[in-house]
């Protein structure tokens, strides 16, 4: 697989199988399970072959790969934890180790580990055998949910044909879509760490609680670095506060001169566990920033916030979820390109590299949570003179001046426009606009914009544009090749609209007065 690392990332493939009858963990070969092939990881595996089966295939499939693992990982003496992590795969997984089931985890979008050390320690010099069999069915009881649906027409499908059928509009990709790592931790060890941040103009406070495993008896010290990795705040214990003078706060992009800065958080703990000592270290980056809802504003650090950006999918060609670390870097360089200062992660929880980007380069995320009851801000998506309307531009301001009216008038709570778009096919062309082509894509953004540019002094506080690039789907009548509705095509390449888009961010950016005086001559050009 693509990124089991001992010590560092490296490229490599595991061996794939498609499997429906029996879930035996046995080594791989074709004598035994049949044809199998190489198969990147991470990767969706929907698009890699030829095969139009394996596309749109739905139900077990298996990865198989064996590593050496370092000799001091296996010494049996109780004090060091050897633990495998997948970043996520979907949807559903089961895991063994050199035969042994170690987890089981329902869940396409979430990391998942398990401990795996009595299993590799207790036969040390053996290559350590991970296999993986994934199942991507969606049921009523998945999320994202669906249905599968048999074709009993013998007259019309063939003897066990079944679809499967989804309410959503992108494609059920499937496979081990990010990175799988096999890291080491001491048996007494840091599980987790939380920590929260206020702040006034002179001083911030930085509350953490630590979580630790494996015993009871063990002394925590902690240390609060800046950026040049001077310390300026000390503490100890489980849970504490930590007093920042002077702080540098956490900024949005084109809020501030030097957005996303980040303190570094070192946890050290020292404990002793059957007679060894035992030592474990995390560095956490920490951002210190408030964040405060009003009737009608977005506050960050006391400041109102404007959100201006995008939504994303994770999907790329040939790689469809998987992580791609070119892909993601390019996709943080056209955010900022495009003066975005935010995005929405539709309609899944991230990756966590991508989170951490999020951190370093000042973009503020809508994230997916568990549904709540509670709402500080009122989130609207709405397609007029897309969906309903076809074609007629022209009511635009009144509907969607209308829909704002409506809602805050009901909870009187600010509003983001977080979905409106059209689909637009690249190089189509038609003036008057036409539904489809690039210019239709334009002048639908230019009349929302009229409109978002009367209430954003008022209670909007923010737009996001549906979508930042084209992304695959379900075949069907309605899509071809995919949703269009991207301003940049799914290769990342400009469509009309997303100048347009660009000339917008740049200027709110600008009115802000937020913008030092380097960036304020750049918008000059643009």
């Amino acid at each position: 697989q693509g990124y089991l690392q001992q010590y560092r990332l490296h490229n490599q493939t595991a061996e794939f199988l498609l499997f429906n009858d029996l879930l035996l963990p046995v080594p791989f070969n074709s004598c035994q399970t049949g044809p199998v092939i190489d198969m990147p990881v991470p990767a969706s595996f929907n698009d890699i072959t030829q095969d139009p089966h394996l596309e749109n295939y739905i139900g077990w499939v298996w990865y198989e790969k064996e590593v050496l693992l370092p000799q001091r990982w296996l010494q049996d003496d109780l004090s060091t934890r050897v633990v495998l992590r997948f970043g996520s795969a979907h949807y559903y997984s089961i895991v063994w180790v050199n035969g042994v089931q170690v987890v089981e985890h329902e869940g396409g979008h979430l990391p998942f580990e398990a401990d795996i050390s009595r299993i590799v320690q207790r036969s040390p010099g053996v290559p350590c055998r991970i296999t993986v069999a994934l199942n991507n069915t969606l049921t009523l009881h998945t999320l994202p949910p669906g249905s599968i649906q048999y074709m009993n027409d013998k007259t019309r499908y063939p003897k066990n044909y079944f679809v499967q059928n989804t309410r959503f509009d992108f494609f059920n990709y499937a496979g081990i879509h990010r990175p799988v790592v096999l890291y080491t931790t001491p048996s007494v060890y840091i599980d987790d760490i939380t920590v929260t941040t206020t702040s006034s103009e002179s001083v911030a406070m930085v509350q953490y609680q630590i979580s630790v495993v494996g015993s009871e008896l063990y002394s925590l010290s902690l240390s609060l670095r800046d950026q040049e990795g001077k310390v300026v705040a000390t503490g100890d214990g489980p849970s504490g506060e930590l007093k920042v003078p002077n702080p540098n706060l956490w900024w949005p992009y084109l809020m501030h001169e030097n957005p996303g800065y980040r303190y570094f958080l070192e946890v050290k703990m020292q404990a002793q566990a059957n007679g060894v000592p035992q030592e474990d270290i995390y560095t956490l980056p920490v951002g210190i920033r408030t964040v405060h809802v009003t009737s009608t504003q977005f506050l960050i650090n006391g400041k109102p916030f404007y959100f201006h950006g995008v939504n994303k999918h994770e999907d790329a060609d040939i790689r469809g979820k998987g992580l791609d670390w070119a892909l993601i870097v390019k996709d943080f360089n056209l955010l900022r390109w495009l003066g975005a200062n935010s995005f929405r992660t539709s309609h899944y929880p991230y990756a966590e590299e991508i989170m951490d980007l999020c951190d370093t380069y000042g973009i503020v995320v809508i994230d997916e949570c568990p549904g709540a009851p509670y709402v500080d801000v009122i989130c609207v998506n709405s397609y007029f003179s897309w969906y309903h309307d076809s074609g007629h531009l022209e009511v635009i301001p009144l509907q969607l001046t209308a829909q704002f009216e409506n809602w805050y008038k009901t909870y009187q709570k600010p509003i983001i426009q977080s979905e409106y778009g059209a689909d637009s096919v690249p190089g189509l062309h038609s003036d008057p606009p036409a539904m489809f082509s690039e210019e239709y894509q334009k002048a639908m953004l230019k009349e929302y914009h009229s409109v978002f540019d009367k209430k954003r002094k008022e209670y909007v506080v923010g737009e996001l544009i549906w979508n930042f690039a084209d992304f695959m789907t379900n075949q069907g009548i309605t899509r071809v090749l995919g949703n269009k509705k991207g301003i940049f095509t799914r290769q990342r390449q400009p469509k009309s609209a997303a100048f347009v888009l660009r000339e917008r961010y740049w200027k709110i950016a600008n009115e802000s007065s937020c913008l030092p005086p380097i960036i304020k001559s750049h918008i000059l050009f643009l």
